[in-house]
């Protein structure tokens, strides 16, 4: 008879005694925000050999690439069923570990290559990979305090569940998608005067052995069905897994207010409206989705809420023109895909040799030397956004950022030698020898 197992029933009575000793830490960068584009530009910076801390509100890495289940990498290729891919550096390690985890899947559409992902298996590379790196994390915090001394951050206060922690840095990256860094610094920010709407996705499984519904009948039927289920959108699709009976449902739209009653609630509608849809798709296409089922919800998605007033200002003329700015570091074909409106949205896609760029002067802001911005909250019209903020180019700034404040060291970001950022980043900006299988 094994003998019982010993424990000490012995505890202690604590009482806050009203004041915090918040945690401090010292870095050469803290990126705030860790989905994509922070995850990226942290693991870009410690490559380069940089001690970095990484902070996010939610309570695990990953962002919306992960938390929210966005499903698919969009502008990584260039236009055409094999356009070769636009974006290298760290991406290429997530593509080959997703890959090595057959968690990923290359869809060679008419219009360009899209990458659907596994969000488990992007969530643990991300975790990983950050660990491996030396990487300091700090989940569950709250941007509450930002020092500065005129243009230079010098420090960040989060608020977390567990006491305060202080960030000292040389160098910043707001990679929170909502300019949460630059706002709270004091400097300029735009807001769109329309609301940008965005979604609920959910990871759905139980499809069935029949065809799979084309895009196209997917969307007639739902723009002819959705009033009749109570459905905002008015159209949708489902990015699939070949061989696999699960899918990425993307068939809603929520609004995304910044206002913290108004938001908590949207997150429950956005539920109802995934629910919604799953009923229509059952009625409609029994044979296929009669057993279907959600499997996972994502956090409300977000496509475009507030952003930085940069150097420069992306517009859509200069995205439908290919126009190559002299400071270029990223560049990307994504459609013009904005939307604005609760039923429908803008689609406006390019030809099979058109390509746009980001330019460094749009994640810059003007009064400010030590902070870079680095994904949807980069400056630019909505429409010129909508066509930028996907994952591929948003990559492709992470690198720039990453390097660009290692070379800008000690001083202003906005004085680095453009050549040399660009040297560094060429494979960004030239190479076009890698195709998708």
């Amino acid at each position: 008879m094994n003998s019982p197992r010993r424990f000490n029933p012995e505890t202690r009575i604590v009482r806050w005694n009203g004041e915090d000793a918040p945690r401090e830490i010292e870095a050469d960068l803290c990126v705030v925000g860790a989905g994509i584009s922070g995850a990226t530009t942290a693991l870009e910076a410690a490559k380069l050999g940089q001690k970095v801390v990484i902070v996010d509100a939610f309570p695990a890495l990953g962002g919306q690439a992960v938390n929210s289940i966005i499903g698919t990498f969009c502008g990584l290729y260039r236009n055409g069923t094999h356009g070769y891919r636009f974006t290298y550096g760290v991406v290429d390690d997530m593509l080959a570990a997703l890959e090595a985890e057959d968690a990923l899947h290359y869809r060679h559409g008419p219009m360009t290559t899209v990458v659907h992902y596994n969000e488990i298996a992007l969530s643990r590379w991300v975790e990983r990979s950050i660990d491996a790196a030396g990487i300091t994390p700090v989940v569950g915090a709250t941007l509450r305090e930002v020092t500065r001394d005129g243009g230079r951050i010098t420090a960040l206060r989060f608020v977390t569940r567990y006491g305060d922690v202080t960030v000292r840095a040389q160098g910043f990256a707001d990679c929170s998608g909502d300019a949460a860094l630059v706002y709270r610094a004091g400097f300029e920010c735009r807001e769109p005067e329309e609301p940008v709407y965005g979604s609920q996705q959910a990871v759905v499984e139980g499809i069935g052995d029949g065809e799979v519904p084309s895009r196209e009948e997917l969307n007639a039927r739902i723009g002819e069905k959705a009033a009749d289920y109570g459905l905002m959108r008015r159209n949708g699709l489902m990015f699939y897994f070949p061989g696999k009976d699960v899918a990425v449902l993307n068939m809603t739209h929520v609004e995304t207010p910044l206002e913290p009653i108004e938001a908590s609630r949207m997150g429950i509608l956005g539920k109802e409206q995934v629910d919604r849809g799953i009923e229509l798709l059952r009625d409609e296409f029994p044979q296929v989705f009669g057993d279907l089922r959600v499997r996972s919800y994502g956090f409300p998605g977000i496509r475009q809420t507030r952003w930085i007033r940069g150097r420069h200002h992306i517009t859509t003329d200069e995205v439908r023109a290919g126009h190559r700015y002299d400071d270029a570091i990223a560049r990307t074909a994504w459609p013009i895909e904005l939307h604005n409106t609760p039923e429908d949205f803008i689609w406006d896609v390019f030809d099979e040799d058109h390509v746009h760029y980001v330019p460094l002067g749009a994640m810059l802001p003007p009064e400010a030397d030590n902070i870079v911005a680095v994904g949807r909250c980069i400056d630019g019209d909505p429409a010129a956004l909508s066509s930028v903020r996907v994952m591929g180019p948003c990559m492709a700034m992470a690198r720039a950022a990453a390097n660009a404040l290692d070379l800008a060291g000690s001083g202003s970001v906005r004085q680095i030698d453009i050549r040399a950022l660009q040297e560094r980043v060429a494979d960004n900006l030239e190479r076009c020898d890698s195709v998708a299988p």
